[in-house]
């Protein structure tokens, strides 16, 4: 949706969660000698200012990565999640939070490609601003997920895919579906993590059905309060087709002491479900921090 804009939500609880996640995924994956490729379909800008006045309306990021710096832990996954916001800080005015897209380019190596695609005109701007000159790196302004198709199955038999529409179309829970289901079957070993918002839980839950089966899944999800009818987020995570090894260790360790740092209410809670291949039942857990 070309109206939504992510700098006024950057840094907010779901970034945090999304960006961990996919940090974790990058240093497993990049373990290989063998290179990568990054698909990103829904960049955004690739570097928000905090202090700009889009994330001061919101004050989101106040709630999140800030409140995890302030109490980060001992954590090895979240040492490295705020040493490399750190990093997008050195010798820059003002506070930054970097996208997805920037820290994808920090775990990657010099072997690697990034495909960074984005619609809206202003914040593919500011993307290519950003990569300019960057040869391992393409930034378009096209339709994201049709981009993603004519990119599998990858030259470099490897890729990792991360899906993060604003949802702000109905009709972008069947997009994704679809989209999902044909990258699988250009690419089967694809690793892709589809990041989902929880304003209405049955959407969530028809979009975690039409991906179980289409490979081993694993799903993260962090709930700031229950599910409510009322307007606005109130849970987001991630659906992770063919996860890394151990990535749900990882997150069962890092969940609790998230919920803590991140100050979730006592009736917030988070949320990690395995989904063997073939729409076996899947396990899992909710939890309180």
């Amino acid at each position: 949706m070309l109206s939504y804009r992510h700098a006024f939500h950057a840094g907010n609880h779901a970034d945090v969660l999304k960006h961990l996640v996919l940090i974790q995924c990058l240093d497993y994956l990049t373990r290989k000698d063998t290179p990568l490729r990054y698909i990103d379909t829904h960049a955004g800008a690739g570097m928000y200012s905090l202090t700009a006045p889009q994330a001061q309306k919101t004050g989101e990021a106040s709630e999140g990565v800030a409140r995890l710096q302030a109490q980060p832990g001992t954590h090895p996954l979240v040492k490295q999640y705020l040493g490399l916001i750190k990093q997008a800080n050195e010798g820059a005015a003002g506070n930054l939070y970097p996208g997805s897209p920037w820290i994808a380019s920090q775990c990657l190596r010099a072997q690697d490609k990034l495909v960074l695609t984005e619609l809206h005109s202003k914040d593919h701007e500011a993307l290519e601003a950003l990569f300019r000159r960057q040869k391992p790196v393409k930034v378009a302004r096209q339709n994201g997920l049709e981009r993603l198709i004519s990119e599998l199955p990858a030259p470099e038999r490897r890729a990792f895919v991360l899906i993060d529409p604003s949802y702000e179309v109905k009709a972008e829970y069947e997009e994704v579906a679809t989209a999902v289901k044909l990258a699988m079957k250009r690419m089967s070993t694809a690793v892709i993590a589809v990041w989902f918002p929880v304003v209405q839980r049955e959407r969530v839950r028809k979009l975690e059905r039409q991906l179980t089966g289409l490979a081993e899944m694993q799903v993260f999800e962090l709930g700031i309060a229950p599910d409510s009818r009322e307007h606005g987020m109130t849970a987001s995570g991630l659906m992770v087709l063919n996860p890394p090894w151990g990535l749900d260790t990882v997150m069962e360790e890092v969940m609790p002491d998230l919920m803590t740092a991140l100050q979730v209410p006592s009736d917030g809670f988070f949320r990690i479900r395995r989904h063997p291949v073939k729409g076996t039942p899947g396990k899992g857990a909710v939890g309180r921090g």
